[in-house]
């Protein structure tokens, strides 16, 4: 089983650049990073990591790809034999393009449910601070960047066999399940979402979520993690000033706590901004079942 540490990174396709700027620099509050270079492509660092988002220019608007971390060569060794006795054709990254992406090693493949996955590690931290051009003063993401980014929740038309790789090959641990109803329909069997816990103390940095339709930018939502209600609030602000579609109201969730509102990001998939989410201790956490999804708010299109 491998050892997944945490989400390391996010690449995104999008079509225009410019617009993944300005959404990321003025609204999310991120930093372009100063540290990293390639043609045809916009980093943006948010912590000691050199960057957490590789946006490339492409012809459609969608996600790209999550990028789970592992702790170094060994375990990426494992971790590649692991893929490929489970079946799963890993492509290797060559290694001018690690270089020029700061990283060691790397391989891109595909995991049953559609959701496409890079598997690193030593992504070279540069340490320098997050200046970010709207005053955001950090991001959550543990000491030295542990915790990963944030999270994603993707859909997958087999959440029994996405499940099963993530839990049982990519080493995730069971954090949650939600059972939520969309219908008022008595037979309206519902769909499925569990919450998966990485090697780092983050309630989820993965939600599996069963949908057998296409979704916007071919994710749910992204989330990021800032320490306070404040600097949400001030993220609130500037979605309006920046006329940003608003999915959901600000409302803080059952499982994690996370207090967060939801906005639609350029490539048509939701952000989840927010504070407050649980850290836990998983020798003495009990996995949890679910049937509510927030204690309140998160109401569909209000802002």
């Amino acid at each position: 089983m491998i050892d997944t540490k945490a989400l390391g990174y996010v690449v995104i396709e999008t079509t225009d650049l410019a617009k993944w700027e300005h959404f990321g620099s003025r609204v999310m509050g991120l930093m372009v990073a100063p540290s990293v270079q390639e043609d045809g492509v916009l980093y943006l660092k948010m912590d000691e990591y050199p960057y957490r988002f590789r946006i490339v220019q492409g012809e459609q608007d969608r996600f790209g790809a999550a990028g789970w971390e592992v702790a170094g060569p060994q375990e990426f060794a494992h971790a590649v034999r692991e893929l490929e006795a489970a079946g799963i054709a890993c492509e290797r990254t060559p290694a001018a393009a690690c270089k020029a992406r700061l990283l060691s090693e790397m391989v891109a493949f595909t995991a049953p449910g559609g959701l496409r996955c890079e598997l690193f590690y030593y992504l070279q931290l540069d340490y320098l601070p997050l200046v970010s051009p709207v005053g955001v003063k950090a991001f959550v993401t543990g000491f030295n960047g542990t915790m990963g980014l944030g999270h994603i929740a993707a859909a997958t038309p087999d959440l029994e066999a996405s499940h099963r790789f993530f839990t049982e090959v990519m080493g995730f641990g069971q954090t949650d399940y939600l059972h939520l109803h969309f219908s008022p329909d008595p037979a309206d069997p519902g769909q499925g979402l569990h919450f998966l816990h990485a090697s780092n103390p983050r309630h989820h940095s993965l939600a599996l979520f069963q949908s057998k339709e296409p979704l916007p930018g071919d994710l749910v939502h992204l989330m990021v993690e800032v320490p306070d209600l404040d600097t949400l609030g001030g993220f609130m602000d500037r979605v309006h000033a920046n006329g940003v579609r608003v999915i959901t109201c600000l409302g803080r969730h059952t499982n994690d706590r996370m207090v967060s509102i939801y906005v639609e990001t350029p490539a048509g998939f939701a952000l989840e901004y927010g504070f407050d989410g649980l850290q836990l201790d998983w020798s003495t956490y009990v996995p949890t079942f679910s049937k509510r999804e927030s204690h309140w708010g998160h109401r569909w299109g209000q802002g």
